[in-house]
């Protein structure tokens, strides 16, 4: 076994776990019940997109972190999903497999009651978010930097999974204005698009449709590599706060044809 340097022998933080979204765990995982619900059989992968076998929405706890409450039901006449987060971090996660010709549109909502106060997507210590939306791709991990490569060499001694070669979470931050990238501060393979700033538009809901291909080419400068996973995430152990969100489902359309 590869003994890692001091620096790395450290639990994993949660938004790196939360890479998980690739593949099938060895962490503890719920059966499903959200595969099952109206907002499940509403969150649709796509005609084209291909899942995984068995594949269905798996809530994957995080070592070391309380779960957050995932539950299905109706908010303001919306089929949702509830996340409710008490200094808490995890993911609900669905694995898929999109070819990067086939990559087109991203679907879904959100309903943020309030932010978390401390909250910043930017700083290691306080990256924490009341609503993330997460992408998870494939693609060519010899390139990956040296502390890379050892974040994923971690990732796999802690979970028997290999880190994804990039993700693209989308945010809702604090302050940053909306279009932002942010680069996370524990690896550049994570980069986060700001969608939502600042206390503005809570407690409503917000509809978005992304163009996968150009959101990816424009936060990582480079064409993306299959779609292998997609996952949302609630978080506040950062911060050690409450916190609370709606999403709707989650819906992706694929150029393969139909």
């Amino acid at each position: 076994m590869t003994l890692l340097p001091a620096r790395f022998r450290l639990p994993l933080p949660a938004a790196l776990i939360a890479l998980l979204v690739a593949g099938c765990a060895t962490t503890p995982r719920e059966p499903s019940s959200w595969t099952e619900s109206a907002w499940g059989q509403a969150s649709r992968l796509g005609s084209g997109a291909e899942a995984e076998p068995d594949a269905q929405w798996v809530h994957q706890r995080l070592p070391g972190k309380a779960a957050v409450l995932f539950a299905p039901g109706r908010e303001d006449g919306r089929e949702a999903l509830l996340a409710k987060s008490d200094s808490a971090a995890s993911v609900l996660r669905h694995r898929v497999r999109i070819d990067p010709a086939d990559l087109d549109r991203l679907r879904f909502s959100w309903k943020v009651p309030q932010l978390i106060a401390d909250a910043d997507v930017g700083r290691k210590d306080s990256d924490d978010s009341p609503v993330r939306v997460i992408l998870a791709f494939e693609g060519d991990r010899s390139r990956f930097s040296a502390r890379d490569a050892m974040l994923s060499e971690l990732m796999r001694a802690v979970t028997g999974e290999e880190m994804p070669y990039a993700t693209l979470m989308y945010v809702w931050c604090n302050k940053r204005p909306p279009g932002t990238v942010v680069t996370s501060p524990r690896t550049d393979r994570i980069r986060k698009m700001v969608l939502e700033s600042g206390p503005g538009r809570l407690n409503q809901w917000l509809d978005y449709e992304r163009d996968i291909r150009a959101d990816f080419e424009r936060a990582f400068g480079e064409a993306p590599g299959a779609l292998v996973g997609i996952a949302i995430m609630t978080d506040s152990d950062n911060t050690r706060s409450a916190t609370k969100a709606w999403y709707g489902p989650v819906r992706v359309t694929t150029s393969a044809p139909r």
